[in-house]
């Protein structure tokens, strides 16, 4: 093979590999994270995120987001002061991707309890709402995780719409050393993990709350907290008035 020959050969070489390099890297693969965390992760970008698209698959399945647009660049962010509120809008879940036996419906519900009281089922992840004449309003919540149950009984001493959310200093100093750092404080929004509404019980931190993440309900996932779907949240809300006596089984 002549010189020339050659030099042709690998410059033609070169000018594949290189148009192959920026295929590539045209394509923007998706980041994929477990929806567990989706919420968590979103509250730890340093600013506003543009562009973004989130999409709830079936319970179980992983969220797809695709990249943002375009981030403010050369944010110092100091933690528990900086840290934005992130636009994160996930897709509420149609009827039938729930446990139908988790949605509001009329039981029959013999107690002695009397009409009004809340009765929480921890263990099948029911709250119940005394009606009398042997029926109760029966929605499903989310409870403590393993480390985090209790039951007792208390009252609602306090009603809020759309909440700011205050973690414990012990939440935050818990949730850091998972490498999950919690703002201060979060004003309420679509964001917020307490979602809509929020009944506070008693003196305690415990709340009957909505939730970001609605997929969780039915389980073991929260830090003692009853967590319900905003929509039932705000059915509830709208039933109980402060002073409602809040049993936890």
């Amino acid at each position: 093979m002549t010189r020339s020959r050659l030099l042709l050969t690998l410059a033609l070489s070169l000018v594949s590999s290189t148009a192959l390099a920026d295929d590539r890297y045209k394509v923007v693969r998706p980041v994929i994270i477990e929806s567990g965390i989706a919420g968590q992760w979103m509250m730890q970008l340093g600013g506003p995120v543009r562009g973004q698209v989130v999409r709830r698959v079936q319970q179980g399945q992983p969220i797809r987001m695709t990249q943002p647009r375009r981030l403010k660049q050369h944010m110092a962010v100091e933690p528990q002061t900086q840290i934005q509120q992130a636009a994160y809008h996930p897709d509420r879940p149609a009827v039938n991707a729930i446990e139908p036996q988790f949605l509001p419906q009329m039981v029959a519900y013999e107690t002695r309890h009397k009409p009004g009281t809340i009765i929480i089922d921890t263990n099948n992840r029911f709250l119940y709402l005394v009606m009398g004449d042997g029926q109760a309003r029966r929605y499903g919540v989310g409870v403590g995780k393993p480390g985090f149950e209790w039951a007792g009984e208390h009252r609602i001493t306090r009603k809020a719409e759309w909440p700011t959310w205050h973690p414990p200093k012990e939440m935050i100093e818990r949730e850091a050393v998972k490498g999950h750092y919690l703002p201060a404080s979060m004003e309420g929004g679509e964001a917020n993990p307490l979602g809509a509404r929020a009944m506070y019980l008693g003196s305690t931190l415990y709340r009957i709350h909505g939730t970001n993440a609605p997929w969780t309900i039915g389980y073991a996932v929260s830090s003692g907290c009853i967590r319900m779907r905003n929509e039932d949240v705000v059915d509830l809300y709208e039933r109980v008035k402060v002073g409602t006596r809040v049993i936890v089984m």
